[in-house]
């Protein structure tokens, strides 16, 4: 990667940023995101507590860890395009495991492995979609929101399907959702399959560069409260619309309204993401996105759930956008795999404590609505947090 801001490598920066993101749209979209809208099914079908059903996106989230932990190696062995490529199989093929069985133990080592799968692909990817998006210094950082859009697809697209497929088939029809799951996790796969994603990029010198943590300490402490707060609402409000009285119908429009905001995010946080002021752009957004996660505490109206996945929705996809510009801004290309890693471990400790945490105080309290506020004050922590977070100095 020594020149990655070479125009004439990317002819078309967009198109094969925006083929990138389906790689997120495969291993978060649907393969993390999906379960919330199976979730009170199972749970029925399968008799599962709160607690045990958020430990599936626990084990999610730990698979998502390890991912992360391992990413710098496996970049440096199979070069950025083929971990992205191999880690979107991997989602696949648990999307597949999914559907085939409902015991606990299968269904923890699918959710695992699209963890893992989904870590390759989201640092992979990210990493990709930077040393794109510096091909055109001018719309950089619009070029890299497309990225962070990716996820909101696969939510937009899974919105559109698992709450009526439930409905036609019945209560126990959880399984059919998971292999309609897997027919669009396999139709969105096959551009990254084919696409030209890394011409002209040496992999074995990306994941070299040192990264110390003291610097940004608590720039990674807001971004895991981040984490941690973010997953119970995606985790869940599904089951608390539900619990509501919402038919398939309104769990699919709260859920298509949070893919659809994703399709705006670039424009809306694009003069946001080009701050140069250290967390602040992430301040702003994580900030907002506090806000979106705590408008069910004042009621479940139509319009207030409707009005909280939009708010929710158009900040939960930038946030991500906004560290890796961070990343950008105050690392050297080299350093890039390396920091997103950091960072993403920091996020995969966050979403790995969140959605236990929040099942078992579900289940203590008997209230969903009280776990949902505690996940709304961790990301309005994280957003204080990350104001103090100043530019990092290097030496030259």
């Amino acid at each position: 990667m020594h020149a990655p801001d070479r125009p004439a490598a990317y002819a078309h920066p967009a198109r094969l940023i925006l083929i990138l993101s389906l790689a997120p749209t495969v291993g978060l979209g649907i393969g993390r995101f999906a379960y919330a809208l199976v979730l009170p099914d199972m749970r029925d079908t399968l008799a599962w507590s709160y607690s045990a059903a958020g430990f599936m996106n626990t084990i999610n989230a730990a698979g998502y860890l390890a991912g992360a932990l391992l990413a710098s190696r496996m970049i440096r062995a199979l070069g950025l395009a083929a971990s992205v490529r191999w880690g979107t199989l991997a989602c696949v093929l648990s999307l597949a495991l999914c559907a085939v069985s409902g015991n606990f133990y299968v269904l923890s080592f699918a959710r695992l492995l699209a963890g893992v799968g989904a870590a390759a692909g989201f640092i992979g990817g990210g990493t990709l979609a930077a040393i794109i998006a510096q091909s055109r210094p001018d719309r950089a950082n619009f070029l890299l929101s497309l990225f962070y859009a990716g996820p909101g697809i696969g939510i937009l697209a899974s919105g559109l399907v698992a709450p009526f497929v439930l409905q036609v088939f019945g209560s126990g029809s959880w399984w059919i959702v998971w292999w309609a799951m897997t027919g669009l996790a396999i139709i969105m796969t096959i551009p990254v399959l084919l696409a030209p994603l890394q011409p002209g990029v040496a992999p074995t010198e990306a994941a070299t560069a040192k990264f110390a943590v003291a610097p940004v300490l608590i720039y990674l402490t807001g971004y895991f409260l981040f984490g941690a707060g973010y997953i119970a609402y995606m985790t869940f409000m599904i089951a608390y619309v539900r619990d509501a009285g919402g038919g398939a119908a309104a769990q699919s429009a709260f859920w298509s309204l949070i893919g659809i905001s994703a399709f705006v995010t670039p424009w809306v946080w694009r003069r946001v993401l080009a701050l140069d002021r250290g967390g602040l752009a992430t301040t702003i957004i994580l900030g907002v996105n506090a806000i979106g996660a705590a408008m069910p505490i004042f009621g479940h109206s139509v319009w207030l759930l409707a009005t909280s996945a939009l708010v929710f929705g158009v900040a939960f996809f930038a946030v991500v956008g906004s560290t890796t510009a961070f990343v950008r801004f105050n690392y050297p290309p080299q350093a890039w795999p390396t920091a997103i890693a950091a960072l993403t471990i920091s996020f995969g400790i966050g979403q790995t404590l969140g959605p236990i945490v929040v099942g078992a105080i579900t289940d203590a309290v008997g209230s969903l609505s009280f776990a949902l506020n505690v996940s709304a004050a961790m990301l309005a922590l994280g957003a204080v947090l990350s104001a103090f977070q100043r530019k990092v100095a290097h030496k030259p």
